[in-house]
């Protein structure tokens, strides 16, 4: 072994007496020196580029993102468009003709019950009540004077009743009269707003002259159709969720008239709610957006629309338990935009895997990358 090293430094110091070899083998130290400083940078390239049995076992196992669900209220409803209209709306027109001798209409202003807004003249009607009231009152003296005769026996039978039948009759044409004069009256048939009148006073008019309009809007009427598929689900207090232009709010009715009769023409059912309007800000006639709630689930279980699978008809969900993949199948039911309805084989809490579903496979180790709360 000492002769081998001997014979070796030998050889070096040969080589080392030639000015290329020197060189030659300065430039081979150099790059032995920067290997041996740039060792421990490159190893660890080295085990990330090809990493060890142990790293491979690691890495195979699949991440996934997963929903922890929550019930939460789940409305099925359904969009329309409709018109408000007012509770209650009359034109109002006198049933006689004649001139206006009193008008108090004023515009926009709200009106109490009988309230009278308009009189036509009645000069020649109430001329014939007094004439009438004047012969009533004579008649009746008449008619008691008869009795009294009839009831001693100084008239007959016949004649008392020809005297009580003209005082009846005296009455009776008493009463056509006022009726007439009540005619030559409009007054407000309910508590209500008026709205522009369309006469003066002194305007002759006729039945079919327009003299303003009434309308209680202290509640609003929404009318509004929706497909017929929808009509066994309709039915007097499903609750309506509406909006209109220029106000952001939401108000909301309760329907409480359908239609007996589908449209044939549009297959339709019209509908009707009712919304309070107490503080004034629905008028008639406004455009509404209109959602209607056909029915309500207080613990509905809702998950992501991608974390179904199909399945020959039905469907499947995977689910996460103690890292690893169970498959589940499940009944859907009401489909929103990004989410479904699951009826059957899900509960609260469960946690759902919601991505990376094709490379997951029941029963397979699984990790968690991210997690969503809620719904």
């Amino acid at each position: 072994m000492q002769q081998y090293v001997s014979n070796s430094l030998t050889r070096v110091k040969k080589a080392w007496s030639i000015p290329a070899r020197r060189k030659t083998m300065l430039s081979a130290g150099a790059i032995i020196f920067a290997v041996i400083l740039a060792t421990p940078k490159i190893l660890p390239m080295l085990f990330h580029i090809f990493p060890s049995s142990a790293d491979l076992s690691e890495s195979t196992i699949p991440e996934a993102d997963v929903a922890i669900i929550k019930p939460v209220v789940l409305e099925d409803k359904i969009s329309a468009t409709g018109t408000i209209r007012a509770n209650q709306q009359v034109d109002l027109r006198a049933e006689v003709s004649g001139k206006i001798t009193g008008l108090n209409i004023e515009e926009g202003a709200a009106v109490e019950k009988e309230k009278l807004l308009v009189k036509i003249n009645d000069n020649d009607l109430q001329a014939q009540v007094q004439s009438v009231e004047y012969n009533l009152e004579v008649m009746k003296e008449r008619e008691d004077r008869q009795r009294q005769l009839f009831e001693r026996g100084g008239s007959t039978q016949e004649d008392y009743d020809a005297t009580l039948m003209e005082l009846n009759e005296l009455r009776s044409e008493l009463d056509y009269i006022e009726a007439q004069i009540a005619k030559t009256e409009i007054r407000a048939p309910f508590d209500g707003i008026l709205g522009l009148k369309y006469v003066n006073n002194g305007t002759y008019i006729s039945p079919t002259t327009r003299i303003a309009t009434l309308q209680d809007i202290t509640s609003v009427l929404v009318d509004f159709s929706v497909p017929e598929r929808y009509s066994a689900q309709i039915q007097p207090g499903n609750r309506v969720l509406f909006t209109v232009q220029a106000i952001d709010s939401v108000f909301t009715g309760e329907v409480f008239a359908v239609e007996p009769r589908i449209e044939t023409q549009t297959r339709t059912l019209q509908v009707r709610a009712l919304s309070d309007n107490e503080n004034g800000l629905l008028r008639p006639g406004a455009f509404a957006s209109i959602e209607l709630i056909l029915d309500s689930t207080e613990d509905a279980l809702m998950v992501p629309s991608i974390a179904l699978i199909p399945d020959m008809g039905q469907y499947t969900i995977l689910l996460y338990q103690n890292g690893i993949v169970i498959e589940q199948a499940v009944e859907t039911g009401t489909r929103t935009n990004s989410r479904v309805h699951i009826r059957e084989g899900l509960s609260a809490q469960d946690t759902v895997l919601v991505n990376g579903l094709l490379q997951l496979r029941d029963s397979m180790e699984v990790s968690i990358r991210n997690i969503q709360y809620g719904n």
